[in-house]
């Protein structure tokens, strides 16, 4: 996958297949639509576009700092490439481009700098300054500017529509097991592993401290999360805790993300790791004692054993 950054770095290509949008989760309604790109560029001959824009409209246009994402950028590029995306446009999104006019938005980028011949979007899309555009906007401009436009109907799992929202709500609800069926894929966390109070040590079970530095992702609710860890020496089986220590004494309530890595034993300070959450085990809570704490650590190791076999 090529992947641009900024469209004006985009070279054109043969036979464009285009879909726009933030597709943060990568979900399995976006993969819809990315099929049917697919699906199309083989019969035509042709190469799949996709137009993303970071950062995330919200935080821009409403100065959201509370909203939280699915993936980072990082994570994004390499879900698309997964799914078998050709060419990658990461659009800077400023005040200054989010007043471009639907019809700007086609004539001047869909259609001058994409060179699209076919535009595939999800249901209910809107583009340009409002949120003007629509899918009755997009077949008007069609036979202008000579591309052709296919809209993607909802997609229902279960008769609920998947949507990055309702995932974002799963995980912070603790519900992985819905997000992680939505996203057909499982959830991960992706950090730099950094000094700790090490105390995991002092319990028989060492873990990783790991610091994610985009404070716009979203970290799941406090609780024991069976995971796979993906590290430069290969990829382990652990159990991932998230949370405030309860049981701790002095804790200062601060959130940490702590992950212990079975049958390894190697230093990884400053190595960049990557948590797949698989399932969440239980809640956070406080025990009377670090011999209970120790006891329950046990059987949450026995448990994810059980869950990654």
């Amino acid at each position: 996958m090529k992947v641009y950054q900024g469209i004006e770095n985009f070279k054109p290509v043969q036979y464009p297949v285009v879909t726009t949008g933030t597709f943060d989760g990568v979900h399995l309604g976006h993969l819809t639509i990315i099929n049917r790109l697919k699906e199309i560029a083989r019969k035509e001959n042709g190469e799949t576009v996709l137009l993303t824009f970071f950062p995330h409209p919200r935080m821009v246009l409403q100065e959201d700092n509370d909203l939280k994402l699915i993936n980072t950028l990082q994570e994004k590029i390499d879900l698309l490439e997964k799914a078998g995306v050709d060419h990658l446009i990461i659009q800077p999104f400023t005040k200054a481009f989010s007043r471009m006019t639907s019809l700007e938005f086609v004539r001047d980028l869909i259609v001058n700098k994409i060179g699209t011949k076919k535009l595939v979007i999800g249901y209910d899309h809107h583009f340009g300054r409002n949120r003007e555009g629509s899918f009755e906007h997009l077949m008007e401009f069609g036979p202008l500017y000579g591309f052709e436009v296919e809209e993607i109907p909802a997609q229902d799992i279960d008769d609920v529509n998947v949507s990055s929202t309702k995932i974002r709500r799963a995980l912070e609800n603790g519900d992985l097991k819905t997000a992680n069926e939505y996203l057909s894929h499982p959830f991960s966390l992706s950090g730099v592993v950094v000094d700790g109070e090490k105390l995991g040590r002092k319990l028989g079970y060492p873990t990783a401290n790991i610091k994610i530095e985009e404070s716009f992702k979203l970290i799941p609710a406090n609780g024991i999360y069976a995971a796979r860890i993906i590290t430069a020496l290969g990829t382990y089986k652990g159990m991932l805790n998230i949370g405030v220590r309860p049981t701790i004494e002095n804790a200062d309530g601060s959130r940490t993300i702590e992950v212990n890595i079975f049958d390894f034993n190697e230093e990884i300070y400053g190595e960049t790791i990557t948590i797949q959450l698989i399932e969440r085990i239980r809640e956070e809570k406080k025990f009377n004692s670090l011999d209970e704490l120790i006891e329950n650590m046990g059987k949450d190791k026995v448990n994810t054993l059980k869950i990654l076999q």
